[in-house]
């Protein structure tokens, strides 16, 4: 299974009829399944229509995705069943891409071609390809890169053709005031002395989580390269090598999200963080930071537009049609001085401040062992343990409709998601707090607390009233300051607060906790007849994101969660 792919071309020439495909999950023993030709100028160039769009839509647009409550991917979205309408393309796409909705809006004008994209962490999609669960639902895909992709058969199987619109390539974006202390001349930057200066304690940062995110993987390859010398695709061997490094690399490592949105909000609400790693046009949109390709190379993201097997010829011939109108030169312009993306039509010049000096792609790893054994090492070994209470309502609402059945089966499937080293605590509460049982996942018997967990879960029963305030303070008392792991409260709840604590107690006690207990997040969970605006405030309130099991699954929102812990 775990055998090495043929490489394919660069990116930027990149054009194929077919892939044998890709993409690994990477599993300890633990997730199952996962995450794991130039087109002609056309009629999109007249009328100055593309020059009309303004960045503040994108920007608005944008900033709704990241704050807003979002339904879970994690086990597949749900496009509309009716039979879509000629011309219009169902496209699964990464989330980033939300911000090219005005670009899409002006292809629609220019060409008649509407698309109804449904929005999902690329490796997320991957993991929906590999099982086939794409097919009939959409016509597109439009990752951030195909390069995961291409490690998993299954996957790439459903892809037959693919053509980049844009690139971004990772770097990493860092306080001016932290370039000027560490004496960094930016164009000189190298991974060696980005380790150099997180182990003498100059240098902290987030990144998003690589098992879900595809800037976060990037990340994860680019630094195992540059740590490792590779000359060529990473290897176990070279992964073995930089294995030390990456430790004392990823001690530097403070935040970590399942979105590049909610990573930039956390940054900004600590702002005790140093760097970001990310997307350069990511980094790029914001002001305060000086963006630093590391000079011994990156990987870079390509944005390929892929055709689906199972879609007809004249789906197809819409999806080129589509294409080719993204590489006008209008088009081209528009999206790199809107989105700060890199134009792959060599006669358009990529927008004002981006670096155009050469710099080393880093390729990505040739085969699934490679790629699995990178991503278990690092969620294992490498980065800092998780650490959470799930704050679990079992009122007696919850024995209505199944609701308890589902709440026990979303927990026993979680387990297998469960990292080594991760300390989980089960709160049920009802009219007031019922246990606290806290588990650790440990490297030398994971079995046993994952056991233990399921054990717990079982005995779960729904009765009382509920006390979400109460048990809230509850879990930040259990929780207390830890500055060596990734610390985070989730709330389960599937009604409003009618017992203990009210909403403004809480706000006073979370107000009287200290700065470091402050920065712990809660992730609530919208499910059965809870409160969005009360739910909400509690997000807002503690830096957390509210997550939507009532449109999407409870399951899918337990598993969105984990790539914010």
């Amino acid at each position: 299974m775990n055998r090495p792919t043929a490489r394919h071309p660069s990116p930027s020439l990149r054009s194929v009829s077919s892939h044998p495909s890709p993409h690994p999950h990477p599993s300890v023993g633990r997730r199952s399944a996962g995450r794991w030709g130039s087109p002609r100028a056309s009629e999109a160039e007249r009328g100055g229509g593309w020059a009309q769009t303004t960045h503040r839509g994108a920007a608005a647009i944008a900033l709704v995705l990241a704050t807003a409550g979002c339904t879970s991917a994690v086990e597949g979205p749900s496009p509309s069943s009716s039979k879509p309408e000629p011309g219009t393309l169902r496209i699964l796409a990464s989330s980033e891409l939300v911000d090219m909705t005005p670009v899409l809006d002006q292809v629609r004008k220019d060409t008649g071609i509407k698309v109804e994209p449904t929005y999902i962490g690329t490796l997320d999609a991957v993991d929906l390809l590999a099982k086939g669960r794409t097919k009939g639902a959409y016509d597109a895909v439009w990752l951030s890169s195909n390069d995961y992709l291409h490690l998993d058969p299954g996957a790439a199987r459903q892809v037959v053709s693919e053509t980049p619109v844009m690139s971004s390539p990772l770097a990493i974006g860092v306080k001016a005031a932290t370039v000027r202390k560490l004496g960094w001349k930016p164009e000189d930057v190298t991974w060696a002395d980005i380790e150099k200066a997180v182990h003498s304690g100059g240098l902290t940062y987030g990144m998003t989580d690589p098992s879900r995110s595809n800037s976060g993987f990037s990340t994860l390859v680019s630094v195992a390269s540059g740590l490792s010398d590779a000359q060529s695709a990473l290897t176990d061997a070279d992964v073995r090598k930089a294995t030390p490094r990456l430790t004392e690399f990823f001690k530097g490592q403070k935040l970590t999200s399942g979105s590049s949105g909610w990573l930039a909000q956390a940054y900004d609400r600590r702002g005790d963080v140093d760097a970001l790693l990310n997307y350069e046009s990511v980094l790029k949109s914001r002001k305060d930071l000086t963006v630093i390709r590391p000079r011994d190379g990156v990987v870079t993201a390509d944005y390929p537009l892929s055709s689906l097997t199972n879609t007809s010829r004249e789906v197809r011939e819409d999806v080129r049609r589509l294409t080719e109108a993204l590489r006008t030169p209008a088009a081209q312009k528009l999206i790199t001085e809107r989105t700060l993306r890199r134009p792959v039509v060599p006669s358009v010049r990529p927008a004002a401040g981006l670096d155009t000096t050469r710099r080393r792609e880093l390729p990505f790893p040739g085969s699934r062992s490679v790629a699995d054994g990178l991503l278990d090492s690092y969620e294992n070994k490498l980065r800092r343990p998780s650490r959470t209470v799930y704050v679990l309502d079992t009122s007696g609402s919850m024995g209505e409709d199944g609701r308890l059945g589902r709440l026990k089966k979303a927990l026993t499937d979680l387990t297998g998601d469960f990292r080594e080293r991760e300390e989980v605590t089960l709160m049920p509460f009802g009219s007031a707090v019922k246990s606290v049982r806290t588990h650790v996942v440990r490297p030398e018997d994971p079995r046993a607390g994952l056991d233990a967990i399921r054990r717990d879960t079982r005995a779960l029963t729904a009765e009382g009233d509920t006390a979400i305030y109460t048990s809230l303070q509850k879990a930040y008392e259990q929780l207390g300051a830890d500055d060596d792991t990734f610390t985070s409260v989730v709330l389960m709840t599937d009604g409003e607060n009618t017992e203990g604590a009210s909403p403004a107690e809480f706000d006073g006690f979370y107000g009287r906790l200290s700065a470091d207990e402050r920065r712990i997040p809660v992730f609530p969970i919208l499910f059965g007849d809870s409160d969005r605006g009360e739910l909400e405030h509690i997000a807002e309130l503690t830096g957390g994101r509210l997550f939507d099991a009532q449109k999407g699954s409870l399951d899918g929102a337990f598993k969105e969660i984990r790539g914010y812990q």
